[in-house]
């Protein structure tokens, strides 16, 4: 028999899966964050529709290493405005579900591509930030680090107070390598096994993001998407919930 919350029915068979499951790891996108009003950068709602930014360039381009080295006032000018587009942003009950999911489980991790912090904010403890954190921030020439809530108060492009050096926040921008702690831990957990993964709301178009999800299922493990589109590891997932991840996740939480 199938598991309903409100409108929302879970697949036959998931959350006595679930239930099965000492170890969980939790794949989050941007579709997690977009049910707490953030816009996706593109598609339905996206910041970025148009192919290439008023600058002229992709935002791809915009928002890359290089031109942040080269033309450090337009890469700025578009971090601050996904910035400003997180700003007063909440978790919602999906974020804080997962929070709560923490204690059935002997093991769980959350890998997030969203930079927003939501999942901080809501009280998961054990959060991958692959992409890094909108809200902290770099000095790329004496490397002091420290956190903004927001960037009403910044310059753009930002300089350092101790040294007059360009500051960066502590994101992944295009052409730039994954950072170093956070593939270590995803690494480290990986190889320690998980007895279920869930993606949600994300297309899972980097391998980094798929992998996990073809891994265990491969390994006929228990694997999930939460998803209202299909997406790159769709037909692979032993369940799917054609829905959207604060429903979704409330339904799972209830249900569990």
């Amino acid at each position: 028999m199938s598991v309903a919350s409100s409108s929302l029915v879970l697949p036959d068979g998931l959350i006595d899966a679930l239930r099965r499951a000492r170890s969980l790891l939790v794949i989050t996108g941007a579709g997690m964050s977009a049910d707490s009003g953030l816009p996706t950068y593109r598609g339905i709602g996206g910041l970025y529709e148009d192919t290439d930014t008023d600058d002229g360039v992709p935002i791809e381009v915009a928002l890359s290493g290089e031109m942040l080295r080269e033309r450090p006032a337009i890469t700025w000018k578009h971090i601050a405005r996904i910035e400003s587009s997180c700003r007063g942003a909440t978790p919602h009950e999906g974020h804080r579900a997962l929070a709560a999911l923490e204690s059935r489980f002997d093991r769980m991790w959350v890998l997030t591509q969203n930079v927003d912090g939501l999942h901080d904010d809501a009280g998961s403890r054990n959060v991958i930030e692959i992409h890094g954190n909108v809200h902290r921030l770099q000095c790329t020439r004496c490397h002091l680090r420290w956190s903004v809530a927001d960037y009403s108060a910044l310059s753009i492009p930002p300089a350092c107070e101790a040294c007059g050096g360009l500051v960066r926040p502590e994101v992944v921008l295009f052409g730039e390598m994954l950072p170093e702690l956070a593939v270590a831990t995803l690494e480290r957990e990986l190889g320690r096994g998980f007895d279920a993964v869930v993606s949600i709301g994300t297309s899972s178009g980097f391998p980094y993001i798929a992998g996990p999800v073809v891994m265990a299922a491969r390994r006929g493990l228990t694997t999930v998407e939460i998803n209202p589109g299909t997406t790159d590891v769709s037909d692979v997932v032993r369940f799917r919930v054609n829905a959207g991840a604060r429903d979704s996740l409330v339904a799972i939480r209830d249900a569990l």
